[in-house]
């Protein structure tokens, strides 16, 4: 089964303000597990990025107006993710501006049902504590040292980790490869031709039954002798 882990960096908190996407990170898992397939593009905004939104990235305009803008990253962007589906940390956030730019730039919406949203799987699994990404990473002992500020592509990284202990922490990958080694395994031993062997004899010598004799009389009504 296909995935795609993604997230966002952005000018602001709404795309109905004027806030535009900068950055779109995407890493591919197959069966819960990293390819190595990765996305990762900086998005020229064509407006200014406010400070409160620099401290959080530090993408400004001036390092952002080099790159091409989202009209031109659209078709690539679509065939990146094709039709997998999309794990997201607080998913309406990043789907409502994937969408506002899909619109603007008259290609087709993504349905908020090809989203999942490990912020709600974090609530479900964790109530009451913190499931901000830096704080599953905590728990889940996921080192995040590099993490000094937001970034699409090392923030997808950590969230494919975090994805898989939220669903349990198990490999499939690594199990299917342990069962096939078993198997081979099996397989070698079935093949290998051993030499005959006689039997070992078992049936007591002359000096064993002397010996279990002389404990018989030392007990009471022994169970052997009835």
């Amino acid at each position: 089964m296909r995935e795609i882990v993604l997230d966002t960096e952005t000018t602001g908190l709404d795309p109905n303000a004027g806030h535009r996407i900068i950055e779109i990170g995407c890493v591919e898992l197959y069966n819960h597990v990293a390819t190595g397939r990765t996305y990762h593009v900086y998005v020229d905004p064509e407006r200014d990025v406010p400070e409160d939104a620099y401290k959080v990235h530090g993408l400004d305009r001036a390092f952002l107006r080099q790159y091409p803008t989202f009209a031109s990253r659209a078709d690539a962007f679509l065939a990146f993710i094709d039709d997998a589906p999309l794990v997201i940390h607080n998913a309406q956030f990043d789907m409502n501006f994937l969408n506002a730019e899909l619109g603007w730039h008259g290609r087709p919406t993504l349905p908020m049902s090809r989203a999942i949203d490990t912020v709600e799987m974090a609530r479900r699994r964790f109530p009451g504590a913190q499931v901000n990404l830096d704080a599953l990473c905590k728990r889940f002992e996921i080192d995040n040292s590099g993490r000094d500020l937001h970034g699409a592509l090392l923030d997808c990284q950590l969230l494919a980790e975090v994805y898989l202990e939220l669903r349990g922490g198990r490999q499939p990958g690594l199990a299917l490869a342990s069962d096939a080694r078993t198997a081979a395994a099996d397989q070698q031993m079935a093949r290998t031709e051993r030499p005959y062997r006689e039997p070992r004899p078992h049936a007591p010598s002359e000096a064993e039954r002397s010996a279990h004799a002389a404990m018989l009389d030392k007990l009471k009504n022994p169970l052997w002798r009835q």
